[in-house]
């Protein structure tokens, strides 16, 4: 199983990721936590741009995401797939659905959903959870916990990035299985509601399974 967290940056969606996968090994669960994009060579790659702003480019910038997403996937040391093929739950803090919100803000939706549908199909997740929260909120925590922002990290941006993911949620209602999670609640309420529907989620699974 795959379940991956979206969600503007300052949402919390980052430390909710990390709370259910602890939470899934507290109940015995095999749980391997990730992110997007990686700690490898190709997410380091990515986070370089992000760390020059000024002459970062887009168009470079989505093309090492479809990359970097490949290898996480595929890698036969550590991708995704071989541990979701030894029986762990995969819990992602950003999968597919990020780069049809962040990159669309500069390139367009279809190319994005073209060039990632490779992932997207190969290794989907069975479950989205979106931790949303107004972008008021998000700078706030961002500015409260982070000496420097990226190029991502201002109201207009996260306006724009939530605007797009609600667009390819629209888009994807038919396809993918999409829950939104109140993030402007406390962290222990968000997280109690996280797993509550994770839970959930489990055990409708396991009552289809053959």
């Amino acid at each position: 199983m795959v379940i991956a967290f979206e969600g503007i940056d300052g949402s919390g969606k980052s430390t909710q990721a990390q709370k259910l996968a602890q939470r899934l090994q507290d109940l015995g669960k095999i749980v391997h936590l990730t992110q997007e994009p990686t700690q490898n060579p190709l997410g380091k790659m990515i986070r370089n741009q992000f760390a020059h702003p000024d002459c970062a480019s887009q168009e470079i910038i989505a093309g090492l995401f479809v990359a970097d997403r490949l290898d996480h996937i595929f890698n036969k040391d550590y991708g995704m797939k071989k541990h979701s093929e030894e029986g762990a739950i995969v819990v992602t803090d950003r999968y597919y659905i990020s780069s049809y919100a962040y990159q669309a803000v500069y390139m367009p939706l279809d190319w994005l959903m073209m060039a990632n549908s490779y992932a997207a199909q190969s290794l989907p997740a069975d479950l989205h959870l979106f931790i949303d929260v107004e972008p008021d909120i998000a700078l706030s925590r961002i500015n409260a916990n982070r000496s420097n922002v990226d190029l991502y990290e201002t109201k207009e941006m996260l306006l724009k990035v939530r605007a797009n993911y609600l667009t390819a949620f629209e888009l994807l209602k038919n396809k993918e299985k999409i829950i939104f999670i109140d993030g402007n609640q406390s962290q222990d309420l968000v997280g109690e509601q996280v797993l509550n529907q994770v839970l959930q989620f489990i055990k409708s699974k396991n009552k289809i399974q053959p």
